[in-house]
């Protein structure tokens, strides 16, 4: 029964970091999944499939076709579609379902956030907050923010979005983080940003936005994570998920 089979449901730094860490190992077989959002995939040392299953169907079926041992799910903490497609497809096959996330930013004692429930309630909440708008929440969800009247928008994302945003005033920055302290002060008064929207993706590399924002005075709008289905066993760091898996790997080598 060896090497075991792995299906990797990719796309952030962590699953970057796993990918590193498994694939030059000969007791595991990685398949990494993306969804093909990013078009500009960086090279990864592991088979690597682009794109979608096909649904929840589509993917029990690839879990069987493949003898998929274990999925592990460290997408974004916003992928909830394909956080709960997995869930669903794992329950279906008996494949057993680990998430690696993350965990969020908490908001700090000399820091006064707005929270709001999903990017609809962000939009709904912006037009008493400021008039220049540094968001911050990826190419694809832009959408609710096209009704918001009156604001000049700083939008930094990977790539470019597609299509175009309908904003009348607006910047793109592309880039891809993380992104350092001074570099994140220097965005903001570059442009004169009075409120920041962002996600609460959570992890310290992309915290220095954050403590930009508190050291200028900018308003934080900050999204709530969306809820996730249960798994099997939940991870927030690379290094206890691996000790995990070196312990199921000798459970592995125990049940050949």
């Amino acid at each position: 029964m060896w090497p075991m089979r792995l299906l990797l449901l990719g796309g952030t730094r962590e699953a970057r970091l796993l990918t590193e860490h498994l694939a030059p190992r000969m007791d595991v077989t990685v398949i990494l999944s993306l969804a093909g959002v990013v078009r500009r995939a960086p090279r990864f040392g592991v088979s690597t499939r682009i794109g979608g299953f096909g649904g929840v169907a589509g993917l029990a079926d690839y879990l069987e076709h493949e003898a998929i041992d274990l999925v592990i799910d460290a997408t974004h903490p916003f992928a909830a579609g394909i956080s709960a497609n997995a869930a669903a497809a794992c329950g279906q096959t008996g494949v057993r379902l680990w998430r690696l996330m993350r965990g969020p930013w908490r908001e700090r004692a000399d820091e006064h956030w707005i929270t709001a429930r999903d990017a609809d309630d962000a939009a709904a909440r912006l037009p008493m907050l400021g008039e220049r708008v540094f968001l911050s929440v990826g190419a694809r969800s832009l959408a609710p923010f096209e009704s918001v009247p009156c604001k000049h928008w700083l939008v930094r994302s990977i790539d470019a979005p597609e299509p175009p945003p309908a904003f009348t005033h607006w910047r793109l920055v592309t880039a891809r983080g993380p992104f350092d302290h001074a570099a994140e002060v220097a965005l903001l008064r570059e442009h004169a940003i009075d409120v920041l929207v962002t996600k609460n993706s959570g992890g310290s590399a992309m915290r220095a936005k954050l403590d930009a924002a508190r050291e200028l005075g900018v308003t934080v709008l900050m999204i709530a994570r969306p809820g996730v289905p249960a798994t099997n066993a939940a991870f927030d760091t690379v290094e206890a998920l691996l000790a995990a898996l070196a312990e199921r790997g000798r459970d592995h080598v125990g049940a050949g």
